[in-house]
């Protein structure tokens, strides 16, 4: 049996008429014996009645329904009673009075909310996640983002473009992240990688002559995760013959002003601003510049040099800057107070302070004006484009630093002001970007973006003698202070490749060895190209007005690159490893050594305990069912990075760490919580599996009062598939932890 109609589309207009719905029961109401129930599918709601003056078996069937039961059933549109319209939904001048249920299918009692009312914690949500995608606002936010993909194409198809898809196995290739590698088993010791991006190939297609090429490729990156980075995602991947920046600036305009009309029904006005990489570092201390508002930036170093005061004269004989931040009309907006936690977001960020000074009608006011004479106090004034009422912020240190605390200042300023707007959208090209940059650590230059690119013709003297002064034809685009591509005219001189390559100190072996097969493609006729890759996810949740990209990816991972719905990664079988002739001694030796070193601390204080094998788990819950233990009794073992180092923070498994009252109890400048690569680093365990036993570690670690009310205690030791059941008063013996109260 089919449905005729979905939950979403009958009206007034289908009155009367014999329907078929199918969907999900999202909340179910008995008024007197009558039954209503709101069916639910991706396309909206119908209110569905048993009556049983109607159908008597119909209605005895739906008192046992529950919720996110599947039900298919048979009625007849009619009226909602007068004043029992909902104006709210499509659907909500009708309902179905139902006359048969063609099939149930029960559903157990979901462990999150199928609304949009209350959100559950991220790891509940990524466990649960087809439970989470049936919520409207989800389902919405995935349209949205088809919708977008139709968008694109359709604009790129109308302009002559041709999709064509890239190899997923394909050769390692240097993309600035690392590679995940693929074991070949008819190649035994050899690995295909998977691509960060369709770089080269895209390139090889420009050479085969389809001149304008597209694809929404997925790109997978072994990096540490954020809000808005993943390990696989989509691009926007798209290149151009006989084309340079300006042909890629002005197609990108017309395919933001088209998707934007489309989707958002908003007008783009195009041109966007463009700004030379050193212009956006001077003026808004970032090269992603969020140009919403003002509040711009200059450095001020020459003036600081005419002052007495110590602190900037001191920071520029070390090779040191000055800049200052115009925070125009926080003069007055902002209160002392709240300028003293600037000063200490600054240090909390790895400056040394932060210096102000309020424009007046009589001048620059503030403890340190006194240092500058009037002459300086003037330029200042006119450099930073300062008014009255406006407060200047000033840093001083390493450009690198001074840049990065600056840029996060304004956009603090900004956000806590209410500078931008709901729905307010601001765009620019960043251009003439470095080359190279100085590796210190490797004493050598490294490409400072994408390999391929074209050096700007009057730098190609300095290739070999200082790399350093080298600008390319790389541009970005930004949207709202995030970079939505990266791209470039690339390189199609072989000998220029070559050289820029040997720039970074590599060899002409290894070069062949790596790019020799498109070193080759560009000496049988190459055609000037240029490109770019959008990054999608981050497209479609921009325009959402979302911060984190796993709002619209259908499937993400969590922070430690896991997807706790299918347990990925996972072992691989003896037989597999034996097919790929690949031996895992010595992941197996680092991961029993952490349950080893518990193991051999208890057995020396003669500490008994009880190990517990059981499936892989990802959440405190599942822990606690698998354990047979309440979720109180589990630990969260989290690793915290100070300015000082490393420490443990633990807390019972019912309740979250509250890093603000950790802060207060460990007295620490700035702590926050340790990425996925560090907790490796620090404890050989993934996110989740990190036991409780800092102190074998190196760790200082502390217990909240959560958990040393337990009298039993239970937590993972080192892995997923492995958990340790003991008395507390033993655990707190054997770690000696710093009790106190930081958890939620």
């Amino acid at each position: 049996m089919k449905r005729t109609n979905t939950c979403g589309e009958l009206t007034d207009k289908d009155i009367n008429k014999k329907v078929a719905l199918a969907g999900w029961c999202s909340t179910r109401r008995d008024h007197g014996g009558v039954i209503f129930i709101d069916l639910r599918d991706r396309y909206g709601i119908t209110q569905v009645v048993f009556d049983p003056s109607h159908d008597m078996q119909s209605h005895k069937a739906a008192e046992k329904l529950g919720r996110e039961d599947v039900i298919i059933v048979e009625g007849s549109v009619r009226h909602r009673p007068k004043g029992m319209e909902n104006e709210k939904i499509a659907t909500g001048k009708i309902e179905v009075i139902v006359s048969s249920i063609l099939s149930v299918n029960n559903a157990l009692t979901p462990p999150i909310e199928i609304d949009d009312k209350t959100e559950a914690s991220e790891e509940v949500r990524l466990r649960y996640r087809y439970l989470d995608l049936r919520r409207p606002k989800m389902q919405k936010q995935l349209m949205f983002r088809h919708a977008l993909a139709i968008s694109i194409r359709e604009y790129l198809n109308g302009q002559n473009f041709i999709e064509i898809e890239t190899p997923m196995l394909i050769k390692t290739t240097p993309e600035g992240a690392r590679d995940y590698l693929v074991p070949s088993r008819l190649h035994p010791g050899k690995f295909y990688s998977l691509p960060q991006s369709p770089q080269i190939y895209k390139q090889i297609l420009m050479i085969a002559g389809f001149d304008k090429y597209y694809q929404l490729a997925r790109c997978l990156r072994d990096e540490d995760l954020r809000a808005d980075r993943q390990p696989e995602h989509t691009q926007l991947d798209l290149e151009i013959s006989f084309a340079d920046a300006e042909d890629i600036f002005h197609l990108t305009e017309g395919l933001i002003k088209h998707v934007f009309r489309k989707l958002l029904d908003k007008d783009i006005k195009i041109p966007f601003k463009r700004f030379a990489y050193k212009d956006a570092v001077e003026k808004f201390c970032t090269d992603k510049p969020d140009i919403r508002f003002g509040m711009e930036c200059c450095t001020v170093t020459d003036i600081a040099k005419e002052s007495e005061f110590v602190v900037f004269l001191d920071v520029i004989k070390k090779n040191g800057i000055v800049k200052v931040l115009n925070a125009e009309g926080c003069g007055e907006k902002l209160s002392r107070n709240q300028i003293d936690e600037l000063i200490e977001f600054a240090k909390a960020n790895g400056a040394n302070g932060l210096a102000w000074m309020k424009a007046t009608k009589n001048g620059l006011e503030s403890n340190i004006a006194k240092f500058f004479p009037k002459n300086a106090q003037k330029q200042l004034l006119e450099k930073a484009d300062a008014k009255e009422n406006d407060l200047l912020l000033f840093a001083a240190g390493n450009p690198k630093v001074v840049n990065d605390v600056i840029s996060k200042i304004r956009l603090k300023l900004a956000n806590s002001l209410g500078l931008v707007k709901e729905n307010d959208f601001g765009f620019c090209f960043i251009t003439e970007f470095p080359m190279f940059e100085w590796n210190e650590d490797g004493q050598k230059w490294d490409f400072g973006h994408n390999p391929f690119t074209m050096p700007n013709e009057e730098c190609w003297q300095h290739l070999e003698k200082d790399p350093g002064k080298v600008v390319s034809c790389q541009y970005d685009f930004v949207m709202n202070g995030s970079e939505l591509f990266s791209g470039s005219v690339r390189n199609n001189i072989p000998e220029l490749q070559m050289r820029a390559f040997k720039a970074t100190g590599m060899s002409e072996a290894e070069i062949k060895e790596k790019f020799g097969f498109l070193l080759e493609a560009y000496k049988y006729g190459a055609p000037k190209h240029a490109g770019f890759g959008l990054g999608f996810d981050r497209l479609a949740s921009l325009m959402q007005g979302i911060h984190d990209i796993r709002e619209v990816i259908a499937f993400p991972k969590n922070k430690a690159a896991e997807n706790p719905m299918d347990g990925s990664p996972n072992d691989a079988s003896e037989k597999q490893m034996q097919e790929l002739h690949i031996k895992l001694d010595f992941v197996k030796e680092s991961v029993n050594a952490v349950f080893g070193r518990i193991r051999d601390a208890l057995n020396k204080e003669k500490i008994e305990y009880e190990v517990l094998e059981h499936k892989p788990v990802f959440t405190s819950r599942e822990a606690a069912e698998v354990r047979g233990t309440e979720l109180k009794q589990g630990t969260k073992a989290l690793i915290c990075k100070t300015e000082e180092g490393f420490i443990q923070a633990v807390v019972s498994g019912a309740k979250e760490l509250d890093i603000e009252k950790l802060q207060k109890l460990t007295l620490y400048k700035k702590v926050e919580m340790a990425n996925a690569k560090e907790v490796r680093q620090v404890t050989g365990c993934n996110i989740g599996s990190v036991p409780p036993f800092g102190n074998l570690f190196d760790l200082k670690v502390y217990f909240d009062k959560s958990v040393v009310e337990n009298e039993t205690v239970a937590f993972n030791a080192g892995q997923h598939t492995k958990s340790i059941k003991m008395k507390l008063k033993d655990l707190v013996k054997v770690v000696n932890p710093v009790i106190g109260e930081f958890s939620r």
